[in-house]
Order: structure tokens, then sequence, then C-alpha cells
């Protein structure tokens, strides 16, 4: 997996985990909620103050953004549509 994948997984299977939508996460950590959907799609590179903010809204270290998954782990889903908090 690169470093970009890595994150991606991450970040959605932390932001599922905790509940939290794109649009949360995003107006938590004070970033354009596009910003998070294009890093989860692998399509964007962030700067590491932005990693820093989606780190303490996910409640996580930022190095824990790139751990790598166990083998066998499935890919992280997103939650189910409609409004989430």
């Amino acid at each position: 997996m690169t470093p970009r994948e890595l994150l991606a997984w991450n970040v959605r299977k932390l932001r599922v985990k905790r509940g939290l939508s794109q649009e949360r996460l995003a107006l938590e950590a004070q970033l354009e909620r596009v910003s998070i959907s294009q890093l989860e799609r692998k399509q964007v590179n962030l700067g590491v103050d932005s990693l820093g903010k989606i780190a303490t809204v996910l409640g996580c270290e930022v190095f824990e953004l790139f751990h790598l998954p166990t083998e066998g782990e499935e890919e992280p889903s997103n939650l189910p549509r409609g409004r989430k908090g």
C-alpha cells in the first residue's frame, strides 16, 4: 500500500468507527468537506497541519493515520446514507 492509500484507508476507518460524516469531520477539523472526500478517494495530499487537525478530531496521533491494516482486514465502508452528527 502506498502512503496515500494508507492515509485514505485509516481516515475512513477511524471516521466511520467514530460515527462521523465527512461533513462533520471537516467542520470539526476546520477543513473543507471536499478535502476529506478527496483524501478518502486518494485524490489529494493534505499538509501536515491538516493531518494534525484530522487526527485530533479522530482522537488519534498523526502516525496512526499511516498504520498498516491487519492481514485480511476488510476495506472500511462508509456510513449509511442520511444525516449524521
